[in-house]
């Protein structure tokens, strides 16, 4: 009894340290958008995004651009789920659900659910802007995306 009581312990004290470690991340991006619906968007992306730890990030997409030769907006909310948030080396694949505005001059916004694939490179690579990405998927139409990342890790993630 005393053993088992013992290694209950150990194992809560091992756990509570994991959880006080967990792998949270700041993401700003840049990249380039296109969304393909009854007319087409094209524009420029600034992404912001938290990885709060575990295999989860919350990330929002803002986009400015023409949309049949006007001005238009775009903006992304997902919360998404990464594969393998710390992979150093390689890629990662990562899906995202949530909801999606478009707004244009001289016309009504729109609400969309958004669903995206998305695939980056090493999830859990640190320091500068050597992080890419590329999505793919639905909301307000057919929208691809691809640019880079930087992220900011706790200082003990080396």
């Amino acid at each position: 009894m005393r053993r088992l009581l013992l290694g209950g312990a150990a194992l809560a004290a091992l756990t509570g340290r994991a959880a006080g470690q967990r792998l949270t991340a700041t993401e700003v991006g840049v990249g380039a958008v296109a969304a393909v619906a009854g007319r087409t968007f094209v524009g420029g992306e600034l992404g912001l995004a938290y990885r709060p730890g575990g295999q989860s990030r919350v990330a929002l997409a803002v986009a400015a651009g023409t949309e049949a030769e006007r001005g238009a907006a775009r903006a992304q909310l997902t919360v998404q789920f990464l594969v393998t948030p710390a992979a150093r080396n390689g890629a990662g694949l990562y899906a995202g659900l949530g909801a999606a505005l478009t707004a244009r001059r001289e016309s009504p916004g729109a609400g969309f659910v958004a669903a995206l694939l998305g695939l980056e490179g090493a999830p859990g690579r640190r320091g500068g802007w050597r992080t890419w990405y590329v999505e793919l998927g639905i909301g307000g139409g057919v929208r691809a995306a691809a640019g880079w990342r930087a992220r900011w890790f706790p200082s003990w993630w080396r």
